[in-house]
């Protein structure tokens, strides 16, 4: 169709939907029982909120669901890739997906603990961190008063593991 028969106020621009926390190409998409009902509760919000819509204006209203419809698009992507792995089934005596690890900064003396979750779930004010990050993979396999170098910005930091909790 020409452009002469078109309304320049017909022309809606597509929502900027912001993607999901990044998970690196061909990495399993690893969830705690936690992290995947985290995932779940997400989506049935989701679809409460889109049977909800308050939105009078067609507009408005068309773009909202756009915007939700999306999100749950790529939610489902997530839940489809979604590879639970349990913490309990995990060896207690080295730090694997799902552990909360104490350890040392030997240079600094201070110390962390975090848990080990999925990309969806980590969030660092809950001190969850991500399996794929790099200090993870610096700990990995690493087992109570063991020490590990880090490699952090071109500083090499040691880390002493204080303790492993599943």
């Amino acid at each position: 169709m020409s452009r002469g028969f078109v309304k320049e106020d017909d022309q809606e621009e597509a929502p900027i939907i912001p993607p999901r926390a990044a998970l690196p190409n061909g990495v399993t998409n690893y969830v705690t029982p936690n992290g995947l009902q985290e995932l779940k509760t997400e989506l049935k919000q989701l679809a409460e909120e889109q049977s909800n819509l308050g939105i009078k204006d067609d507009q408005e209203r068309r773009r909202a669901i756009a915007v939700i419809t999306a999100k749950m698009n790529q939610l489902k992507e997530r839940l489809a890739s979604a590879r639970l792995l349990d913490p309990k089934d995990q060896p207690k005596d080295e730090v694997r997906f799902g552990a909360t690890v104490k350890l040392k900064n030997k240079t600094s003396n201070l110390v962390q603990e975090f848990q080990i979750v999925g990309v969806d779930e980590a969030n660092i004010k809950k001190q969850k961190i991500a399996f794929v990050a790099p200090l993870v993979s610096a700990i990995i396999g690493a087992k109570v008063n063991e020490n590990v170098s880090f490699n952090l910005g071109g500083e090499v930091r040691e880390l002493e593991i204080l303790s492993i909790m599943y």
